[in-house]
């Protein structure tokens, strides 16, 4: 995405003369004569006409003035800036096609771009820069992850309110196109709440569970449970739900949506996706405590035919959930390690026992190198006596 203005060589005043017997000409209701007002309004009656230039066949040409117009907006100081800024992304954002759509964004993201960095404009302009990313299919190229956007606004943060604003119309242009890092801005958003408001989060905290239980690369699943607008979720459906894929085994799952199968269709979750995720997880279970797993048990926890257990073998180990060796002879995989699935005070407690065993080992080397080191200097000396 290109990103600096360009500046025409000539004044501000005859640039804008210029813009206004343009777009005279191509039928807009403007007059051909400066403002007697100034440059600002110049511009004001500039950008309310600006989008009569998409009736050009010349893409070329269209970036030109829409550039001119940015190159105007960002040299002089706006005392209605806000609104003026507003309008321009607004009638940029209804660029007719993709192709126009482009140019549009490529003049918007200039206009972002060039805006001083303390400027809280610069957050009006990134979201509708988003908004017209997501019709041209763009949005990878301007929004990199949820650490960048934050950087984007370190010198001038925008509200709680128009961060969670801007947060679920990221989600809503990237579920169906990067269903992980819409988990992510979803995960973002519930943060952005805090005790005296998590209620009213409700349905933020619902997409973000089921973006995140449709996910194919979603396994861990914990870190939502301490989210504090999932847990006013606590003893509805889709908590009970997302429970079971934190931490219980496909027979769970099974039953549940036995009993709530119109539930799990209304919130357009693929119950077959769901059979195959929830077969992962409980392999992941199983791994924690079984240094060796059979392929008897895995038919028999996973329900999974005998010929198709290689292949499910295979698709786990895939994941790098999982590290284990398959053993086609013995019928058995052997586990080297996994990843748990929930991380709590056990979890901790073994992590604390192995970083101390290692911590021992170390030390243990260390006084045997000593000991190898001084044995070492003993015989030397012993040597060099006559």
């Amino acid at each position: 995405m290109q990103g600096p203005a360009v500046f025409m060589d000539i004044s501000l005043e005859d640039q804008a003369l210029e813009l206004r017997k343009y777009f005279k000409s191509l039928g807009a209701e403007i007059s051909e004569e400066k403002s007697p007002k100034g440059i600002e309004d110049d511009l004001h009656k500039i950008v309310g006409v600006c989008d009569v230039c998409f009736k050009e066949n010349n893409e070329a040409d269209i970036e030109a003035i829409l550039n001119s117009i940015v190159s105007i907006m960002v040299s002089i100081p706006l005392e209605r800036g806000e609104n003026l800024i507003l309008a321009f992304s607004q009638r940029l954002t209804k660029s007719p096609g993709p192709k126009l759509g482009v140019v549009a964004l490529q003049s918007l993201w200039r206009l972002y771009n060039n805006l001083e960095a303390n400027s809280p404009l610069r957050y009006h302009v990134y979201y509708h820069v988003i908004e017209l990313a997501a019709r041209v299919s763009s949005v990878g190229e301007v929004f990199k992850g949820v650490d960048q956007l934050k950087r984007e606004f370190a010198s001038c943060p925008p509200s709680n309110e128009q961060m969670q604003k801007l947060y679920r119309l990221l989600h809503q242009v990237l579920k169906d196109q990067n269903s992980e890092l819409a988990s992510k801005v979803m995960i973002e958003l519930l943060g952005t709440y805090t005790d005296e408001n998590a209620s009213y989060a409700r349905e933020d905290a619902i997409k973000c569970i089921v973006t995140a239980l449709a996910d194919p690369n979603t396994f861990l699943l914990d870190p939502l449970l301490s989210l504090k607008p999932v847990r006013f979720l606590e003893g509805e459906l889709i908590y009970d739900l997302l429970t079971i894929f934190v931490s219980e085994k496909l027979s769970s799952y099974q039953t549940f949506y036995n009993n709530h199968k119109e539930f799990v269709q209304s919130q357009g979750l693929n119950h077959e996706q769901n059979i195959k995720k929830m077969r992962i997880l409980s392999f992941m279970q199983m791994a924690e405590s079984n240094s060796e797993i059979t392929f008897d048990e895995i038919i028999s926890e996973l329900q999974i035919e005998e010929k198709n257990v290689e292949a499910f073998i295979i698709e786990v180990l895939k994941t790098r959930l999982v590290r284990a060796r398959m053993d086609q002879a013995a019928r058995s995989v052997r586990v080297s390690s996994t990843m748990h699935r929930t991380f709590g005070h056990a979890q901790w407690q073994q992590l604390r026992d192995v970083l101390l065993a290692w911590r021992a080992n170390v030390q243990n080397a260390h006084e045997s190198m000593k000991s190898v080191a001084a044995a070492q200097i003993e015989y030397t000396v012993q040597q060099q006596k006559p």
